[in-house]
């Protein structure tokens, strides 16, 4: 049985053509070996899995071949080349920093540079997860950084470039390498697979590429994962089965449910997709991240930003043509801000539920046959389309109003007012139509959003808050601190008890009453809660409070204040 050599290591780019989605940088690397203008170190940095320490191999490789090709690519064929290829070159030195983050280790390093290379031009000393060195470490390094022997190059490579001191990084060539895209992954992963003879489905690695997030070491661990697990037959069901995935269909349905304002099935395949195991916030995220994409499919020219098969591409084509800029934009808006107040929420399944009922909600709110219902149960609404002309016809219509009500009730008017008639001042269709000039052409009933009831459930802990956040917003110093002394009781029934040390207080306090009830109101969201504002019984929390008060507690303890008062003549301001 042959050793199982792992897609990653296998697949490993080789030369400077073969490496994935980062050609721009590659082209760079082989101009600068052609043109004989090699620095002395570089830094390769960007995300896990995108090739920089294959790179950086592949540039040691190259600059020491004795018979380098016209494209700038390494021979292959040469004895510095197949010492290289068989991994027993010693004109490559390899540290791990992340293990070797010491000053001894850099030493050790520094002492080595001053060797030459026994075979070829150049030594090349690789540092990978070099943002692990200690500052003495990366101190130590400086000089030799620096000033190198002709002989030795040095290549860098990081995942957190801004954790590297700015003096290594002024002395290195900075390259940074990009994520690879979706369609590079999958194109890489096809020919994987045919190499390997396994059968595959290009959705399914469309899948697989977005699980790796960029990265083509991850994908071709995940490809290795589900071709095990899927016996050598890779399908889009067999990935999402493997990889936990939340499989867009379920997203596709959900929304269907949530364009018609069907809240029940919305909720059941809430329930369905929790029972399968996936977490809440997880829905969340992707359901956030579809709308963006049907969004992304409302316009052609947008439509480059969405990465996946031609399939799947006219099916959000298809869902974008139904629904509209509006709704998808508070889509996305509620999604977000869900999944921000996830984490806080008590109640993390209600969360959910809630935002799919105002989802249902806001498609027919904004729905034309919802509109239409809406205008036809609002009585005397003006409509341009149905108004008589002649002047007769309108006072008829108007007189009918008043002689028999009930008409008017079960079959609203839409007659455009006449300039003049036999109406009475006080006649309701007078009052309830304005003039056309006057008329704002869309104007939706305000009754409700400018005095909305809430009723919202809270607790003393939540009352504590919102009491020490009113009193932060309070100018008056004294005051504030006299806020802050105080501690509000949550009653029964929304009641807030607010106990104060003496009538002067109460009395500040029951002034600002409309304001403390205003603000709480609006931090709890509940409009009916009541506050009780009382001088405590208690005698032992009794606090002197303004100069009088202050005169009669001390005179109270001490009686010869009072005499002394007297004899110097002094009174209170």
């Amino acid at each position: 049985m042959d050793n199982y050599i792992v897609s990653a290591r296998k697949y490993r780019p080789a030369t400077f053509q073969s490496v994935v989605g980062q050609k721009s940088l590659t082209t760079t690397l082989k101009n600068a070996i052609q043109n004989n203008k090699l620095a002395h170190a570089y830094l390769f940095c960007g995300p896990r899995g995108v090739g920089k320490t294959t790179c950086a191999r592949i540039f040691a490789k190259t600059i020491n071949c004795q018979h380098p090709q016209p494209d700038g690519e390494a021979c292959n064929e040469c004895e510095s080349c197949r010492s290289f290829n068989e991994n027993r070159s010693y004109n490559i030195y390899e540290l791990d920093a992340a293990s070797n983050n010491s000053v001894d280790d850099i030493r050790s390093l520094t002492e080595q540079v001053r060797i030459p290379p026994q075979m070829g031009r150049y030594k090349v000393y690789i540092i990978d997860e070099v943002h692990m060195l200690s500052t003495a470490a990366f101190n130590a390094f400086l000089k030799t950084l620096e000033e190198p022997p002709h002989h030795a190059v040095f290549i860098l490579a990081t995942t957190e470039k801004h954790k590297i001191i700015p003096t290594i990084l002024s002395r290195c060539q900075i390259y940074d390498f990009s994520r690879i895209t979706i369609n590079d992954i999958v194109d890489h992963l096809e020919y994987v697979a045919k190499s390997e003879h396994v059968s595959v489905e290009r959705e399914a690695l469309n899948t697989i590429a977005q699980k790796a997030d960029g990265g083509m070491r991850d994908a071709l661990s995940i490809f290795d994962q589900v071709v095990s697990f899927s016996a050598g037959n890779v399908t889009y069901q067999s990935v999402i089965d493997n990889l936990n995935v939340l499989d867009y269909e379920y997203y596709f349905r959900l929304t269907a449910h949530l364009l018609a304002g069907e809240v029940s099935q919305s909720l059941l395949i809430l329930n369905e997709i929790l029972g399968k195991g996936f977490d809440g916030q997880h829905v969340l995220t992707g359901l956030a991240n579809f709308f963006r994409d049907v969004l992304v499919c409302k316009d052609p020219q947008t439509l480059v930003l969405f990465e996946v098969g031609d399939a799947v591409k006219e099916k959000y084509k298809n869902l974008a043509q139904q629904c509209s800029d509006a709704f998808l934009y508070k889509a996305i808006e509620w999604s977000n801000d869900s999944d921000l107040n996830y984490r806080y929420s008590k109640n993390k399944r209600l969360l959910l539920e809630l935002l799919l009922i105002r989802l249902c909600q806001l498609n027919q709110q904004s729905s034309p046959v919802a509109d239409k219902k809406k205008i036809t149960i609002e009585p005397l609404v003006p409509n341009e389309q149905t108004a008589p002309v002649e002047q007769k016809q309108t006072s008829q219509v108007s007189q009918a109003s008043q002689s028999s009500p009930k008409t008017v009730e079960e079959k609203p008017l839409a007659a455009r007012p006449a300039s003049s008639g036999p109406l009475a001042a006080n006649s309701p269709l007078r009052r309830s139509i304005k003039p056309v000039s006057d008329q704002p052409k869309e104007k939706a009933p305000e009754t409700e959003t400018q005095n909305p009831v809430l009723n919202e459930a809270f607790t003393q802990e939540d009352l504590e808050r919102a009491w020490k956040n009113y009193a932060g917003k309070e100018e008056d110093a004294h005051l504030k601190n006299t806020i802050l002394n105080i501690s509000p009781q949550l009653q029964a029934g929304n009641r807030i008890r607010i106990a104060v040390f003496n009538p002067d207080q109460e009395d500040k306090l029951k002034s600002k009453a409309e304001e403390i009830k205003r603000n709480l109101s609006g931090q709890l969201r509940n409009t009916q809660i009541e506050l009780e504002i009382l001088v405590t019984e208690d005698e032992k929390d009794y606090v002197p409070y303004g100069g009088r008060d202050i005169f009669k507690f001390m005179a109270e303890k001490n009686p010869a204040i009072i005499s002394l008062a007297k004899e110097f003549n002094l009174k209170l301001s």
